[in-house]
């Protein structure tokens, strides 16, 4: 972080924000208009808007300005990560219902890398994200189960190689609406849905899209294969519903979620992809179960599993 600095422009006509990146190109752009929103920049002794033009002279001084190295999650002690596997490269942790995985600004606190980076602090900087600080894969807040972190480089590269190759089988519980009595695989090209202040993903070839939405997004779509297979059944407030292993080895964000709604069979609680809304309830009925994956160091096959959720285990074995 850079603190109590000054400089004096070098040119007139130049905008603060412009001068400010090229005094310090450690500062990223979005910094630089923070530390200018939040009044930690004067220009001859006021505080001064990002857009100022400046003239050859002007002093500019930085009560304080964040640089790359800052952007990094804050440790929060208050979260307490249930943390369900530990070696010298690799963390894994059963993540609640609720909690995101990782921060979308360096200012937020309460989700689970908060946490880890308070325990294992040598997590920050690991990675290509600073604010996942080492986490290999995100699932939604809603969505509870495994995440899993490197506590160094040579780990997250290996990993994320891994996962790259599609060679980490991801395996996670799914409460369906319905009574699902076969198994079967799932493949779709799944895009964002244009024009929504949210993320939702859909099918491009199947999705109602102008034909100008659709020949802009065919690039884009994302091969997710997923398989499923009921485990169990039973039925709720006279409905039947089933309880489904899924099997991905793609990562395509809300994969099983969309695959499984565009298949007819919405989790329980989903109601971004269509489900009944389930009264009191947070999240939706998604756990990520397990992980096998080649270790980081030792090679050797790895499986890492968590609890099954207390919405699973009230299901009836299939066949009942």
């Amino acid at each position: 972080m850079i603190r109590g600095a000054a400089f004096e422009a070098k040119a007139g006509g130049i905008r603060l924000d412009a001068a400010l990146l090229m005094e310090y190109p450690s500062v990223p752009r979005s910094f630089v208009r923070e530390a200018c929103d939040a009044g930690h920049i004067k220009v001859n002794g006021r505080v001064a808007a990002k857009g100022m033009k400046l003239r050859l002279g002007d002093l500019v001084e930085v009560a304080s300005l964040d640089e790359d190295v800052d952007n990094r999650p804050l440790r929060d002690d208050s979260v307490v990560p249930c943390c369900v596997y530990e070696d010298s490269s690799l963390l894994a942790f059963d993540k609640p219902v609720g909690m995101p995985v990782q921060p979308l600004t360096r200012r937020e606190t309460g989700t689970l890398m908060n946490g880890v980076v308070a325990r294992w602090p040598e997590c920050i900087g690991v990675g290509d994200s600073p604010l996942m600080a080492g986490a290999l894969h995100r699932i939604d807040a809603g969505t509870s189960g495994l995440v899993l972190v490197a506590r160094d480089r040579e780990a997250y590269g290996k990993m994320r190689s891994q996962f790259a190759d599609h060679a980490v089988k991801k395996v996670y519980l799914a409460l369906v609406e319905g009574r699902v009595d076969a198994e079967g695989t799932l493949e779709n090209d799944l895009v964002h849905m244009p024009g929504l202040g949210y993320c939702k993903m859909v099918d491009v070839a199947h999705a109602r899209l102008s034909d100008s939405e659709r020949k802009a997004l065919c690039p884009k779509a994302m091969r997710a294969v997923t398989t499923y297979r009921p485990i169990a059944h039973s039925r709720r407030e006279c409905e039947d519903i089933t309880l489904l292993e899924v099997t991905i080895y793609t990562g395509v964000t809300h994969q099983i979620r969309a695959q499984l709604a565009l298949a007819g069979m919405h989790i329980v609680n989903d109601r971004l992809y269509g489900a009944f809304a389930v009264e009191g309830m947070t999240g939706h009925c998604l756990h990520a179960l397990s992980a096998s994956f080649a270790h980081p160091v030792s090679d050797e096959e790895c499986e890492i599993s968590t609890t099954p959720p207390s919405w699973a285990k009230k299901v009836a074995p299939a066949g009942d």
